[in-house]
């Protein structure tokens, strides 16, 4: 069974393209705490995910920098050539699921700072529901 389920943050923005026959793939790196020996140490691993088609495009119009993620996939290993011939081995998870653990921060840019807790409150009890 080859079955890989991670915590993390993403390390940066997703990067995503699209293959010759316009499939998109996106591609980014999770942080992942290790925690180190006996002394308490935590330290970060920086994995390689891999998304493709929907769930790529879906990364790449709501995942930023820094947001914590679960990604349920599988570990991939290939082989390339690089441009002056050494052969290269590389070790990636491609991502069959992503659950976002946290909500992208607004930016400056949005439509203002809406509590969505507050929704529902100002309906008061000895009010007649229209329905």
């Amino acid at each position: 069974m080859n079955k890989v389920i991670l915590v993390g943050r993403l390390a940066q923005d997703p990067e995503v393209r699209y293959t010759q026959s316009g499939k998109a793939v996106a591609s980014f790196n999770l942080a992942v705490n290790r925690f180190g020996g006996g002394q308490g140490q935590n330290n970060a691993d920086f994995i390689p995910i891999v998304a493709w088609e929907k769930l790529a495009e879906t990364c790449g119009n709501n995942l930023t920098k820094g947001q914590r993620v679960l990604v349920d996939g599988r570990l991939q290993i290939r082989s390339y050539e690089t441009n002056d011939g050494q052969k290269r081995r590389i070790a990636e998870v491609v991502a069959q699921s992503i659950e976002f653990l946290e909500r992208r921060q607004a930016s400056s840019g949005d439509a203002g700072n809406i509590d969505i807790n507050s929704f529902g409150k100002d309906v008061f009890p000895d009010e007649e529901i229209p329905f």
